[in-house]
Formats: structure tokens, sequence, C-alpha cells
């Protein structure tokens, strides 16, 4: 499944309103564990079917990073019918991505 970027004009459509569980990585371009972290997301997103994977440049779309109150990157939040259910900051591999959305 192909990896959506998203914006404040997008997320409601993609995660607030989805119904299932949808994957939200909050990263930088110039943040060194984002770099790391972001082929691992991509891998998943190719791998695993059942779960949305979205992405938000926290550069670029302050106010969402602002509303989840992310305060480190990269974070990662599983949203599930629109509700935050699960979180994870700072690098983690392949295996802790894949027991986070379950």
């Amino acid at each position: 499944m192909a990896v959506i970027e998203l914006t404040t004009e997008n997320f409601e459509a993609e995660v607030t309103e989805y119904k299932g569980k949808v994957l939200v990585d909050f990263w930088a371009s110039w943040c060194p564990p984002c770099k790391m972290l972001s082929p691992v997301v991509d891998e998943v997103a190719e791998e695993v079917n059942n779960v949305k994977i979205c992405k938000i440049n926290v550069d670029e779309q302050q106010a969402l990073a602002m509303k989840f109150k992310v305060a480190s990157i990269p974070t990662l939040i599983v949203f599930s019918d629109g509700e935050e259910v699960n979180r994870s900051m700072g690098f983690i591999p392949k295996d802790a991505v894949l027991e986070l959305i379950q």
C-alpha cells in the first residue's frame, strides 16, 4: 500500500473519518532518526495491507504536530477508527513498528 502524505486539508478524511487502523509518522527532513525510520515505515507499508500508512512533515504541518502534542520526532501514532490508540517516540526497528500497529 502506498504511503499517504497528510496535510491539514486531508487529515480528517484520511485519518479521523477512516474506519480501521492508520499509522501516522511525524517526521522532518533535518532529523537523523527520522531518516532512519522512514525506510522502515515504507517497508511496513509495502508488507501490511490492513493498516493505512501516512506521514506528516512537521515543518510543513505544524498545526497537526501541535494538535497531537508531538514534542519530539520521529513520533509514530496509531489511530483506530479515528481515535489514538498507541504512540511511540524515537527510532524503533521494524518488528517494533509491526508490534505497535497490532
